[in-house]
């Protein structure tokens, strides 16, 4: 990494230190690109440093020493927390990793708190493959937040009737088209970002699941995120 990892409190040091040097902008102030609000936006459009990233002969066990810097929030064990709504990243797909974090970077994806830690002053696009291919080789504990319960059958339906299409019978995703993931991660995440896709605070969203979200309740969102918090990890072989 560009600074290797220390004490979380010696590497906001550090970054502010990298900041204090910059006379042309603040380095730790998260760029605001074309998202969803723009004309002729596309979800999945080319980006140079996704490109890098996704070409790159990823080595997990050198993800394994990068992730240090993630760590503190997302955990040792990549489970992340879901009372401070951090996604569960262990066993995400690689290809999902890489395209938020280089949405964040460039600004597609509003993230201030995680953009510190992903500007190419702190990672490379190629650190950044490898950290996804170590997460992605992780267990994902069954061990999630979860919703109520109360409506799972409300749920369910909607989640067969809008969302398995893309995401898969079993929450499984699809790596090579860059859905995530879903089984397996907390109620709380998959709630705050469903409705903010809904309301399009999530710029990076894909346009065609903010017109289905378009008429969901909060409701809906809650009874949905719930279900899709149940699905159980499919075991790597």
């Amino acid at each position: 990494m560009r600074i290797k990892l220390l004490a979380p409190a010696m590497l906001g040091l550090a970054l502010l230190a990298i900041a204090g040097q910059s006379s042309s902008a603040d380095l730790n102030k998260q760029p605001r690109a074309a998202g969803i609000e723009t004309y002729g936006y596309a979800w999945n459009s080319p980006d140079q440093d996704l490109n890098r990233a996704l070409a790159h002969p990823a080595d997990a066990e050198k993800g394994q020493a990068d992730y240090k810097i993630c760590k503190g929030c997302h955990k040792i064990d990549g489970s992340g927390l879901a009372e401070a709504d951090y996604p569960q990243l262990a066993g995400q797909h690689a290809s999902v990793i890489i395209k938020q974090m280089m949405d964040i970077r460039a600004g597609r994806r509003d993230n201030p708190r995680m953009y510190p830690f992903s500007g190419d002053w702190i990672v490379s696009a190629e650190e950044i493959a490898d950290i996804a291919a170590y997460l992605n080789k992780l267990p994902t504990p069954a061990t999630n937040g979860k919703g109520n319960g109360y409506n799972l059958s409300r749920g369910k339906a909607l989640y067969y009737k809008d969302c398995a299409s893309c995401h898969g019978k079993s929450g499984e995703g699809d790596a090579k088209k860059f859905y995530p993931m879903v089984a397996g991660q907390h109620y709380s995440y998959l709630k705050r970002e469903t409705r903010e896709s809904r309301d399009q605070g999530r710029r990076n969203a894909s346009l065609e699941m903010v017109k289905v979200l378009k008429r969901y309740s909060d409701a809906d969102i809650d009874a949905v995120s719930d279900y899709m918090s149940r699905l159980k990890v499919a075991e790597k072989h």
